[in-house]
């Protein structure tokens, strides 16, 4: 009877963890890259109407993913630093910077294990590594959450 029970519970314990695993028929990747950033110099008349002032516009990338955007250059500065650490490779100031972001709370595009990693975003005024991280994806996207992953905003990098 003990045994009984025991399957039984196994049984609903293997279930369980394939309905939170989100088993299904499709691989769960999102291909494509990050378009890069496109600045172009704009010949604009000057008074007198000759085109000698120039005006840089800069056309901003389109994000690959369905997540609100934000510029890096709207970040805080903190996330900024993070960020420039990121792209020279460290040194990083908290030991999990660098760990494998599961991505858990499915809030970013599906991608296999090991596609993203996090790094924290100090704080001020935190004693412990607080609510805000940087999260890269293996093609080099950014993603930003303030709010300890509940959301995301993808990195539009100038």
């Amino acid at each position: 009877m003990i045994m009984r029970y025991a399957r039984l519970g196994l049984g609903l314990l293997a279930g369980l963890a394939l309905f939170l695993t989100g088993c299904s028929g499709g691989t769960g990747t999102v291909t494509g890259s990050p378009a890069p950033a496109r600045t172009t110099a704009v010949a604009t008349p000057g008074p007198t109407g000759d085109a000698t002032a120039t005006a840089r516009a800069t056309s901003a990338p389109s994000a690959h993913s369905a997540l609100p955007t934000v510029r890096e250059a709207d970040l805080p500065p903190e996330a900024r630093r993070t960020i420039r650490l990121i792209r020279d490779g460290g040194p990083y100031p908290y030991a999990k910077d660098g760990a494998v972001f599961s991505n858990f709370e499915r809030v970013l595009p599906r991608h296999e294990r090991g596609y993203y990693h996090e790094y924290t975003v100090k704080t001020p005024g935190a004693h412990d590594r607080g609510a805000r991280r940087i999260v890269t994806g293996r093609d080099g996207g950014f993603f930003y959450t303030d709010d300890h992953y509940a959301s995301f905003r993808e990195v539009i990098t100038e």
